[in-house]
């Protein structure tokens, strides 16, 4: 494995002497982050603790992993986001013109032939980069990137260096603002999709100079990004998607003329890619029944007729790489991404309509190794599912409606 870019110096203050060196100084990353192994009462622990954070209107929320319990609120006005930022303990929280860093406070060190492992109270820390829309983030190879869809501004910094403040930060711009995405891969690659405010068009990739090594622009609608086994990138299209291995483009066609793979699920156990699929370009809100299975490594496509619908929160993979659908009937629908069979299906919640609007609350589904984690907005509940055992293990209620659900190790 190459050491990402940003992380070739072996400190942060060397690095920050070589980015000022370089002009490049101008992080908009402001504050400093409270996260280090002495801060906020943090102590060491025998065993390894998880962190959710969901959201409901009017903040977030810290969940521990094994009682299900809040641990800590925070409030924040407007619509929410969440993802995981890289490093097994923080989740940026997209909130007004910023992503923000928000500290679970469960977290561990690695030592080589041991762990140490610390817990303490989660803090929503000073530490922030400002970004006009934030959007989408991506974590890969060691790196953590930032899009702000209203600036076309892409942020990369290493995940690992949140628990010491403010990173050193590299930026790249896209050729235009849109609703895009970008992933940096383990040589220094960036792929990065293209578009505008009113139409995107495909992806490009920029070598570790940045200078543009590929492009393909027959991909309508690019949304999305997913990396697979030996570190293949899709990225969905209103027709198929887009491949990208080893310095060159290739494009899956969807079966049918509008097939539109916007939502994907990878996992470095599979060369296979779990998409979603939607067939009618005129829908308001088209409820689809069936998922796509996109492999890499023979660039064919199938497709899953699941009977029961979906939505964007409804896709995750199991840590055998399995496919994971939480359905509208209120179960996981387990899929064998090699057979493209569903072998089994696990009951957890009551059936559910997916609301008109995208930003209201709706069942989330996240995987945490051998756990599976669900909301249940209508019933204000949280359940943790033994994906081994196929049952429900917990459940616990919610003192707020969640709507997303992210955790700290993505």
């Amino acid at each position: 494995m190459t050491t990402p870019r940003i992380a070739a110096t072996t400190t942060l203050a060397l690095s920050a002497l070589l980015l000022a060196a370089c002009g490049s100084e101008d992080s908009p990353a402001r504050g400093q982050s409270t996260s280090s192994s002495q801060a906020f009462g943090a102590r060491e622990v025998q065993e390894a603790e998880s962190r959710l954070v969901a959201t409901y209107d009017g903040g977030v929320m810290v969940i521990d992993g094994e009682s299900l319990e809040v641990v800590d609120t925070f409030e924040l006005d407007g619509f929410t986001r969440v993802n995981p930022a890289g490093d097994g303990r923080h989740v940026l929280v997209s909130a007004g013109n910023a992503f923000r860093i928000l500290d679970t406070g469960a977290w561990s060190i690695d030592h080589g032939d041991h762990q140490h492992h610390y817990v303490g109270e989660p803090a929503l820390t000073d530490l922030e980069f400002e970004a006009d829309h934030p959007g989408h983030v991506v974590r890969h190879a060691g790196a953590t990137v930032l899009f702000s869809d209203g600036s076309g501004r892409i942020e990369i910094f290493e995940s690992d260096h949140l628990a010491e403040g403010r990173p050193v930060t590299e930026v790249v711009m896209a050729d235009q603002p849109h609703h895009g995405v970008a992933v940096q891969l383990e040589n220094d690659e960036l792929l990065v999709t293209l578009g505008d405010e009113t139409t995107r068009t495909g992806a490009k990739v920029l070598d570790a100079e940045r200078t543009e090594i590929a492009r393909n622009e027959d991909c309508p609608g690019v949304h999305g990004e997913a990396v697979a086994d030996d570190e293949t990138i899709v990225v969905g299209c209103e027709n198929g998607v887009l491949v990208y291995r080893d310095g060159a483009f290739t494009k899956i066609a969807s079966p049918d003329p509008y097939g539109r793979i916007g939502n994907q699920a990878g996992s470095d156990e599979s060369t296979v890619v779990l998409g979603d699929y939607k067939v009618d370009p005129d829908a308001e809100l088209e409820r689809p029944e069936r998922v796509s299975l996109i492999d890499t490594a023979t660039n064919t496509l199938r497709l899953v007729d699941l009977g029961v619908s979906y939505t964007f929160r409804s896709l995750a993979r199991g840590p055998e790489g399995e496919a994971l659908v939480l359905g509208t009937d209120g179960a996981i629908h387990v899929i064998d991404p090699v057979t493209a069979q569903v072998t089994s299906t696990i009951p957890v919640i009551d059936a559910w309509t997916e609301p008109q609007d995208w930003q209201q609350p709706r069942p989330a589904i996240v995987v945490d190794g051998d756990t599976a984690y669900v909301t249940d907005p209508a019933a204000g509940e949280l359940h943790a599912v033994d994906l081994a055992g196929g049952t429900v293990a917990a459940s616990a209620p919610l003192p707020q409606i969640p709507n997303e659900l992210t955790g700290a190790k993505g």
